[in-house]
């Protein structure tokens, strides 16, 4: 028999992808949503319709957890003694399992899953993957997984129920839960959209001291392009000894020289604490 899913929090932004993604799927999926917002999304976007949280658990093979992060801890325990030995519960995001926030029952199994979203750098050709940003749509995605706890049997199930929701894939790699928080907030957050932002905060600068938006906006942006692709070595390339050279009087002038202690495991773990 397909294996029996009960997606809570399917109405949510986060969910009714999911609820998308698992329409033409294997597996047999019942809807929990508490939200009447949420309940009216999912029957005008996808004519589906929710269930109780008991006729949800019944039987139930995987409980997906597309909730926030501040409610993982409070839903995984209000729902755990309904939940038959062997059961895995997957939760979308390596936070709250890394902050210690699930059941200590070793007779379930733990699975953690998170999207890298579609890359800057790819080989779309239609409009709609072009720009779909997020993934799990039209473009392609690679997503990390984590068997936290369970029998190694159990991280196929997981990966193909993760290759599911988060359709079409690009590559699937397996890390764990440490290596995912590494990864979110480590790299992802902490690093990347802080730096994003302050790069947001120099273009606006720039428009402040006279340079025309849409001017600014054009230049930071075709910059971010072709820097990027070679730092990255998406082409062959080199900087020139100006931009070395202003990259080496820079980075000091922008950065702490311990920055990356950011990735400290009780830098990550402080990170976590705050959001959840």
């Amino acid at each position: 028999m397909n294996p029996k899913i009960a997606l809570f929090g399917a109405g949510g932004k986060m969910g009714v992808r999911l609820s998308m993604n698992l329409l033409n799927s294997r597996f047999r999926v019942a809807h929990v949503e508490p939200g009447a917002a949420g309940q009216q999304r999912l029957r005008d976007e996808l004519g589906l319709s929710v269930v109780s949280t008991e006729e949800a658990l019944q039987d139930v093979d995987v409980v997906i957890l597309a909730v926030p992060d501040t409610l993982i801890g409070k839903i995984s325990h209000q729902i755990e003694p309904q939940l038959k030995p062997g059961t895995m519960v997957m939760v979308l995001d390596a936070a709250a399992p890394f902050a210690g926030h699930l059941p200590q029952r070793a007779d379930l199994t733990y699975f953690v899953a998170h999207p890298c979203h579609p890359p800057i750098y790819n080989n779309e050709t239609s409009e709609a993957a072009r720009k779909d940003y997020f993934g799990g749509g039209f473009a392609k995605q690679s997503i990390t997984s984590a068997l936290m706890q369970g029998p190694e049997s159990a991280f196929d199930l997981g990966e193909e129920l993760a290759k599911t929701i988060y359709a079409p894939i690009l590559n699937s790699y397996r890390l764990t839960v440490d290596q995912m928080a590494l990864l979110e907030p480590g790299l992802s957050e902490t690093v990347c959209a802080t730096l994003l932002d302050v790069m947001r905060e120099a273009m606006d600068e720039t428009v402040r001291r006279g340079v025309p938006a849409e001017c600014a906006r054009d230049f930071l942006l075709g910059h971010m392009n072709i820097l990027a692709a070679v730092i990255f070595k998406e082409i062959p390339g080199a900087f020139s000894d100006a931009c070395n050279k202003a990259i080496t009087f820079g980075k000091p002038r922008l950065m702490r020289d311990d920055w990356i202690k950011v990735f400290e495991r009780e830098e990550i773990a402080e990170s976590i604490r705050r959001i959840t």
